[in-house]
């Protein structure tokens, strides 16, 4: 759960209890401000409920935080504790941020219940940056000032739609980019390769060096790329060689390290060819949380009814590749306490004329016409939590189509329930 902040991406405050609440009404340090909002109750009603949309829509370029539960008296300029009456308090927010908003909104709540009675307490709705900012209600789109929302003008929308495109833009150069440091001369190339990444928007410079050594990097892999969400996304059946555990050799890079399989040196030059030379892995992080994963056995040879060897792209391998991606980023951004907005891009290459492997040999796939392939989007946090099915089609809905196996992977194209099973009831991410 993302804390209460002076700013988008620093976080200042997480409050877990009322007295946390209280501590902080006593010392001064609520204030409404561009990144807070603080309300008594949320009111019942149509009318109310798009006001509340409102609000909501207002954070979403910069990210905030509402409050509700805290009482002002304007003219005396002081705040206490109003504990509102929690049943479907929570789910009221959260379907109006997923019904009224255009397009719907991807929010955090916390239940803090008042330690007088269990029943009552306050509700800490969190609205991190929306990659799909800014977001409209009623056919206006909002923004908010210092302490205040406003609608935008047709200027700001504009600009907001273009700082968009040209994110998604400079994400798809970072894959070309990687294409040309993939560390296999083209020339000796024989397998497709996969390409991923995740940037984030607005880091904090070094966020992530203090986790730059072998052990920070093992440990990344071992709570993010098999973390329980992605394990539930994928299956326990569903693996595929090289796993990115399988990338254990560790280097110091000029912007972070990388770990990566025995077949790649330091210096990201490769043994001789032979046997399964091709089939590296490497995972890169930069000091300022940037992931890049590169895997050069997104295809391979294999033999089928006795007939020569045929090259087969692994669909799956896209998949499973991009899933491991969001769970290593939802762990980087709980390790910094960044919560802002990344840019994720999936990229292939060599993959003219190839089609998916399909074990049973019944499937009527097709194969590229094109070489390469490239996508990118943004994320906010909370869509990295609550919709990663829908970021994983994004990225590679093309792909699998193309491929014609897109309705094979139905579970890892789909979100999961709002709340995990086991999870706890207080927080929650829609």
């Amino acid at each position: 759960m993302e804390s209460i902040y002076l700013s988008g991406m620093n976080p200042r405050w997480s409050p877990v209890t009322e007295h946390d609440l209280a501590s902080a009404v006593t010392a001064g340090l609520l204030e409404e401000t561009h990144y807070l909002e603080l309300k008594r109750e949320l009111e019942s009603g149509k009318t109310k409920n798009r006001e509340h949309a409102r609000d909501l829509a207002s954070f979403a370029i910069d990210g905030g935080t509402i409050l509700v539960g805290i009482q002002e008296d304007k003219s005396a300029g002081v705040l206490t504790l109003a504990p509102q009456p929690l049943q479907g308090l929570r789910e009221r927010i959260e379907s109006i941020a997923r019904t009224i908003p255009d397009p719907p909104l991807s929010i955090i709540t916390r239940v803090v219940p008042s330690v007088a009675d269990a029943a009552a307490g306050y509700l800490v709705v969190h609205v991190p940056p929306s990659a799909s900012a800014p977001h409209m209600v009623d056919n206006r789109y909002l923004g908010r000032g210092d302490s205040a929302k406003y609608y935008l003008s047709d200027a700001e929308v504009l600009r907001l739609h273009e700082r968009r495109r040209q994110q998604e833009g400079d994400a798809l150069i970072m894959i070309g980019q990687e294409f040309a440091r993939d560390p296999v001369p083209e020339a000796e190339q024989q397998q497709a390769h996969l390409f991923v990444l995740a940037e984030p928007l607005a880091p904090r410079p070094e966020m992530f060096l203090s986790q730059l050594h072998q052990q920070g990097l093992l440990g990344l892999v071992a709570r993010g790329a098999w973390g329980d969400a992605t394990t539930r996304a994928l299956g326990p059946g569903e693996k595929f060689n090289p796993e990115l555990s399988a990338a254990s050799q560790y280097a110091r890079r000029a912007a972070g390290a990388a770990l990566s399989t025995y077949g790649l040196k330091s210096d990201r030059s490769l043994d001789s060819p032979s046997s399964g030379w091709e089939d590296i892995v490497e995972l890169e992080v930069s000091e300022d949380g940037a992931i890049r994963i590169m895997m050069g056995r997104l295809s391979d040879a294999l033999p089928r009814d006795g007939a020569e060897s045929t090259q087969y792209l692994f669909d799956a391998a896209a998949v499973i590749y991009v899933r491991r991606m969001m769970g290593l980023v939802l762990e980087v951004a709980g390790q910094t306490g960044y919560f802002g907005g990344w840019a994720l891009a999936v990229g292939a290459t060599g993959l003219r004329g190839l089609s998916a492997y399909d074990p049973s040999g019944w499937a009527l796939t097709q194969s590229f016409e094109d070489d390469t392939y490239k996508r990118a989007t943004l994320a906010s946090y909370a869509d990295l939590v609550a919709q990663p099915g829908s970021l994983t089609d994004r990225l590679l809905g093309r792909f699998l189509r193309k491929l014609n196996t897109y309705t094979r992977y139905t579970q890892q194209l789909s979100n999961p329930p709002t709340v995990e099973s086991g999870q706890h009831e207080r927080d929650r991410t829609v």
